[in-house]
């Protein structure tokens, strides 16, 4: 039997989620995360997952890996110093960078520029230069090449990076310094901008190349050191790291663009969201990720999730693949105050994380949160996990009592306020991704998932208009399920910066069937069967004369049917759609890239007993919640003694290993045919 092991490792738990290929069974376990050495922690839950299946780690046929390795490197700065190799003349690159400035008028005067990843007295010039048709303009000088090495040599940098004028039409000079560099820093890894992003606008190709060596030493380091470690423990799985574009790349792949791998731990949610869809026969989804300091939110359209071009990881912004996901400072642990200068009720975005925690927790903390504020409501119940796991109410409430007092009203309605003020900041993250991209949300679900998704769902549901909220199962671990039923990617890019009246189809088409046989290529060394690989084209297009682009998905028979009028036109209509005007302008095709995909999982679920909508055997006792403005008569239901098409009338709440769903007064939740519950409004 094969079998599919998903492990998405987090700042508190290490997720795992053991997948049956066969029969579609599941086995699900939380451990305590290692920051130290985070295999340690994934070891131990590999074991536990393994002995409550009844197999040995030997079975194990594929691991699949969601980490935040490379962007804990980015975030905490703990990246590797990097050398820089640039083209005479542009050393100062990485320090002019652009002009932009977040944060409005005021970023003008208090916001601080960041550090560049690569300092100015890491970066050395070499001469050279290639011209703008991709041509040998000054033949580069060798002695030249070695002496700046030299230089390079005695800074003690950890990784290089060279970058040089027009490369991405020829890195024949690039390929050049990389010898040299094999040669005179031999246990230096280095990263070329040709290789990592073969695009115009030197900036960006600079940018994303030094982020990506800056975190190549810390990447490497952990995958070897994983892989070594599953290998003793006597599992020989093929290991693959999910991207952050949602889909596979394999453990050595990673080493070499670990870039890649910067949004890798938000992308597993919405995969999993995509399972979970395509089971559930619901194709657009809004996903709501809340955990203990965040949300992420994210818009899936017909079961594809919405990509950006650009990965953004706090003031870093690269130019790779991710998946549209926006964060937000809200989740269980954010603390609620009043400011004195204003007096008006704040939740987050600082949070109580893990430790010491809310209150409830009893683990030490005195400040209130949004999970106290929840306790308080009765909404999370007191006696969790079967009663291995109590939360202290008295606790909670005296902690939210100073925020009534603060506030001068009752207790219930300064907890409830906590809850709506954190539900509207999830309302405005998902209006980022839907509204301000063009989308109605009432034309979306919304599944929530994550320790705390559940719990707001179907508050954030009547918000957007968004029916049924879903709570998946075990949607405490979904990360983990995405990353176990995803599957392989890879893509290749060209800057092609054309004006569609110099070009033709037939010219585009020959370039894309090119960058397809390398991208199979890459799929096939990694043992993907031909026949099992799909690619698909995408395209970048703009007005002639803007700064920006619009990428759009490109069918390459269509275009060679209906000509490059045809491309331009579905530019136009999408351009409206985002911005809701056009321009007279003529088109501009920009950027080209091919995408290799390998074979989509036949992963299905398993199916749930059928029940007679009777959800009573699942009760497990009566409770009392507050909700619009009094105490109200409630029931508790446990998950797994759930049926197929149960019927739950709100106010309810039900419990699991990892999560908890809270269903309100005005609504109801019915169990469908796979165990998720759809949250609808009793009307």
């Amino acid at each position: 039997m094969a079998y599919r092991l998903g492990v998405d490792v987090g700042g508190t738990f290490t997720d795992l989620l053991l997948f049956s290929e066969k029969d579609g069974k599941f086995w699900r376990h939380k451990t305590p995360s290692t920051p130290a050495d985070s295999s340690v922690g994934i070891l131990t839950g590999v074991n536990a997952i393994c002995d409550q299946a009844g197999i040995k780690p030997s079975d194990v046929d594929v691991l699949l890996h969601g980490t935040t390795v490379a962007t804990n490197a980015v975030l905490e700065g703990k990246g590797a110093r990097v050398g820089l190799i640039v083209t005479e003349g542009y050393r100062q690159m990485m320090q002019i960078a652009r002009s932009f400035v977040p944060g409005g008028l005021a970023g003008w005067i208090v916001w601080p520029k960041p550090e560049p990843m690569a300092a100015l007295e890491d970066t050395f010039e070499i001469k050279g230069r290639m011209n703008a048709k991709g041509e040998e303009f000054r033949p580069v000088d060798e002695a030249d090449i070695r002496a700046q090495l030299e230089l390079l040599k005695n800074r003690d940098v950890e990784a290089v990076t060279v970058s040089l004028m027009n490369a991405y039409l020829n890195g024949e000079h690039e390929r050049q310094v990389g010898t040299l560099i094999k040669e005179i820093l031999p246990d230096i890894p280095f990263s070329l901008s040709h290789q990592v992003l073969p695009e115009m606008q030197e900036y960006e190709r600079t940018l994303t190349t030094v982020a990506n060596a800056a975190v190549r030493p810390v990447v490497g380091r952990y995958v070897r050191n994983l892989r070594e470690s599953l290998v003793q423990s006597g599992m020989n799985a093929r290991l693959s790291l999910l991207r952050s574009d949602g889909g596979l790349m394999s453990s050595q792949k990673s080493e070499e663009h670990p870039v890649n791998l910067l949004m890798s731990g938000p992308a597993g949610g919405v995969t999993g969201a995509i399972w979970v869809g395509k089971n559930a026969g619901v194709r657009n989804i809004l996903t709501l990720d809340v955990g203990g300091t965040s949300t992420d939110v994210a818009l899936i359209e017909n079961l594809e999730a919405r990509r950006v071009r650009t990965t953004e990881v706090g003031h870093l912004s690269v130019r790779a693949s991710a998946l549209d996901v926006k964060t937000v400072g809200a989740g269980g642990g954010s603390i609620a105050y009043v400011p004195e200068l204003t007096g008006a009720l704040r939740v987050g975005p600082e949070s109580a994380g893990a430790v010491p925690g809310p209150v409830a927790y009893g683990k030490g903390g005195v400040q209130p949160t949004v999970t106290d504020a929840n306790v308080v409501l009765g909404y999370l119940p007191e006696s969790l996990l079967g009663g291995s796991f109590e939360l202290d109410r008295e606790g909670a409430k005296a902690a939210v009592q100073t925020i009534a007092d603060a506030l001068k009203i009752e207790l219930y309605e300064a907890a409830r306020g906590i809850i709506d003020i954190v539900n509207e900041n999830m309302f405005g993250a998902l209006r980022m991704v839907s509204v301000q991209q063009g989308y109605d949300p009432r034309d979306f679900a919304v599944m929530g998932f994550g320790g705390a998704g559940p719990l707001h769902v179907n508050a954030v549901a009547k918000l957007m208009g968004s029916w049924p909220a879903i709570s998946p199962v075990s949607p405490g671990v979904l990360c983990a399920l995405g990353d176990a039923t995803t599957r392989m990617r890879t893509e290749a890019a060209r800057s092609f910066s054309k004006l569609v009246s110099n070009t033709s189809q037939t010219e585009i088409i020959a370039i894309l069937q090119e960058m397809a046989g390398s991208t199979k290529a890459e799929l096939l060394q990694e043992g993907v069967d031909a026949d099992d690989i799909t690619v698909t084209f995408e395209v970048d297009v703009r007005y002639s004369g803007q700064a920006f682009e619009v990428p759009m998905d490109l069918c390459a028979e269509d275009l060679r049917e209906k000509g490059v009028s045809w491309l331009t036109g579905r530019f136009d209509e999408e351009h409206n759609r985002l911005f809701t005007f056009n321009m007279d302008s003529e088109h501009e095709i920009v950027n080209l890239r091919a995408v290799a995909l390998g074979p989509i999982p036949d992963l299905e679920a398993a199916k749930l007993p059928e029940g007679t909508g009777d959800p009573s055997a699942a009760k497990i006792r009566d409770h009392e919640l507050w909700i619009n403005g009094g105490m109200v008569s409630a029931a508790i239901y446990e998950r797994s003694r759930l049926c197929a098409g149960d019927q739950i009338l709100g106010p309810a709440i039900v419990v699991e290993m990892d999560s908890t769903t809270l269903v309100e007064d005005d609504c109801k939740a019915t169990v469908d045919s796979v165990g998720n519950i759809l949250i609808t409004l009793k009307e």
